[in-house]
């Protein structure tokens, strides 16, 4: 599946402002437009897409569900 058959809804170009690399899974902070999105990876898929601190990334999200929280 290629980046363009995905959902445009659901990817938001960023830069990694912070990785917080783990032995086996490491945290993600993207900086979109619409705020920081984090995402859980494992590190080895780190090293492979070799990201590191201002690397431009798109964050695809997918969802199955979604919770709500009246206010």
């Amino acid at each position: 599946m290629s980046i363009q058959q995905l959902n445009p809804r659901n990817q938001f170009r960023g830069q990694v402002i912070a990785i917080n690399e783990g032995p086996v899974l490491s945290e993600v902070d993207v900086e979109t437009p619409g705020g920081i999105v984090t995402s859980v990876i494992t590190t080895r898929s780190v090293k492979e897409l070799g990201l590191k601190k201002g690397s431009d990334v798109l964050a695809f999200v997918k969802a199955t569900e979604v919770a709500l929280a009246r206010l």
